[in-house]
């Protein structure tokens, strides 16, 4: 069996309709959810929202995140400027587990405007179920996304 992770969940108002499906996916997967907000369909920045949820793993009170957003796309792109945040938009199940087992990625984007309900139970479960393999080859191309972070 996998180890228990905690994982933090936020969203955006155009990704708030499936925040409350993904806390309770991680849940029954028994992980951890925190719940990093939004917690309307008021409007608010994801460049924020992303900051919040990759601030949350770099200070290891979460092993892993899930953002959401209309598209994915702009909070992956935000998630991805703090150091250590590999995030990545994932809408079919075979990159939402390789995305963690070849690239470590610690944070799935999904765009609650791209995908429902059930597309988001398989991302999520596949997401969850992935480990990195720590393959020397991973391992190597990983230290070459770090020196990147470091210029």
């Amino acid at each position: 069996m996998a180890p228990r992770l905690v994982i933090a969940v936020a969203a955006d108002h155009a990704g708030f309709p499936l925040k409350q499906r993904v806390l309770d996916l991680v849940r029954a997967h028994g992980h951890e959810a925190i719940d990093l907000g939004t917690d309307s369909t008021a409007p608010v920045d994801y460049p924020d929202v992303a900051q919040r949820l990759g601030e949350a793993i770099q200070r290891g009170d979460a092993d892993r995140g899930v953002l959401l957003c209309g598209s994915g796309v702009g909070a992956a792109v935000a998630a991805c400027k703090l150091v250590g945040i590999r995030a990545a938009v994932c809408h079919d199940t075979y990159s939402a587990h390789q995305g963690v087992e070849h690239d470590d990625m610690n944070v799935l984007a999904l765009g609650a405007r791209i995908i429902g309900p059930e597309l988001v139970a398989e991302l999520v479960g596949a997401y969850l179920g992935a480990a990195f393999t720590h393959d020397e080859r991973h391992v190597r191309r990983l230290a070459k996304i770090a020196a990147l972070e470091r210029r």
